[in-house]
């Protein structure tokens, strides 16, 4: 299995590079992992909707830009559906089961995605209703990817 992670903005801070390497090691024996990160548009700290819109539009055309048509896609957002993790993992077993073998997750910048993203999605997943810095998204997502894999390995990591 193919796993891709397309991202806004650079990762700086060292404890979460490390973690996502920890996280990226030990999937390596389930799957292939890619992390894509694309560059978040800069603007100024209040933003029209109009402003904000564009924003997202052209970190979106980014985001698309990284996604090929065969990738089944999941976009992050506080909207999305929540899953527990034996849910998430059953959908990834699935997804291989059913010749869906390149998965992709989409983690927006600061303020979201766009909708030309969201439609590409093939479902929207969510890690609950708070707000989290998108570099700690990374950690929570390939965390719960790892442990998708080790539920459905049969793995007491879970427990």
């Amino acid at each position: 299995m193919n796993i891709k992670i397309v991202c806004v903005g650079k990762l700086k801070e060292k404890y979460f590079k490390d973690a996502i390497a920890e996280y990226e090691k030990r999937l390596s024996r389930f799957a292939k992992v890619k992390i894509v990160q694309v560059p978040d548009e800069k603007a100024p700290e209040k933003l029209s909707d109009a402003q904000d819109e564009q924003v997202k539009e052209i970190e979106g055309k980014r985001i698309l830009s990284k996604i090929k048509d065969k990738e089944y896609v999941y976009v992050t957002a506080i909207k999305g559906k929540q899953r527990s993790s034996e849910e998430f993992a059953k959908e990834i077993a699935d997804l291989g089961t059913y010749g869906h073998s390149d998965i992709t997750f989409v983690i927006g910048g600061s303020l979201g995605t766009s909708d030309e993203v969201n439609k590409r999605g093939d479902d929207m997943i969510s890690f609950g209703k708070l707000t989290m810095p998108h570099q700690l998204m990374r950690v929570v997502l390939i965390e719960q990817i790892y442990r998708a894999f080790m539920i459905n390995s049969g793995s007491p990591y879970h427990k």
